[in-house]
C-alpha cells in the first residue's frame, strides 16, 4: 500500500478551474494506477478519472470528460487532477486512490483501490 495526501481543494465560481494534487509515499508508486473519486453527502462514491501505471492510459467518467485531466509524475510520486469549466454539480469531497491493477473495468470501481487519501473539499458556487 501507499500513503496518500490530497491538496488543492477550495471554493471556486462556476466556470473556474482548480488543480488537485495527491502526494504519495512509498517506493512502489510507479506500480500503482492512480484514480480520483468524489462523494457528496448521502451518495455513493463516484469514479472521476484514473491513470494507469506503466503505459499511462487515462480514463474518465462521462460527466467530466473534456473538462478534467488526470496526470501523474512518477518522479515526484504525485498525481494531479486539473479541473476546468467547473460546475456546481462538481461540488464534492475528492479522494485520491491507488490500485494495483491496470484494467479499465476494475479501475472504475472503488473496491479495486487499496489505498485512499483523506479527501479534499471542492465547492463550486453558481
Amino acid at each position: 500500500q501507499v500513503q496518500l495526501v490530497e491538496s488543492g481543494g477550495g471554493l471556486v465560481q462556476a466556470g473556474g478551474s482548480l488543480r488537485l494534487s495527491c502526494a504519495a509515499s512509498g517506493r512502489t508508486f510507479s506500480k500503482y494506477s492512480m484514480g480520483w473519486f468524489r462523494q457528496t453527502p448521502g451518495k455513493e462514491r463516484e469514479f472521476v478519472a484514473t491513470a494507469t501505471w506503466g503505459d499511462g492510459y487515462t480514463y474518465y467518467a462521462d460527466s467530466v470528460k473534456g473538462r478534467f485531466a488526470i496526470s501523474r509524475d512518477d518522479a515526484k510520486n504525485t498525481v494531479y487532477l486539473q479541473m476546468n469549466s467547473l460546475k456546481p454539480e462538481d461540488t464534492a469531497v475528492y479522494y485520491c486512490a491507488a490500485a494495483p491493477t491496470s484494467s479499465e473495468n476494475y479501475l472504475r470501481r472503488d473496491r479495486s483501490y487499496d489505498s485512499w487519501g483523506q479527501g479534499t473539499q471542492v465547492t463550486v458556487s453558481s
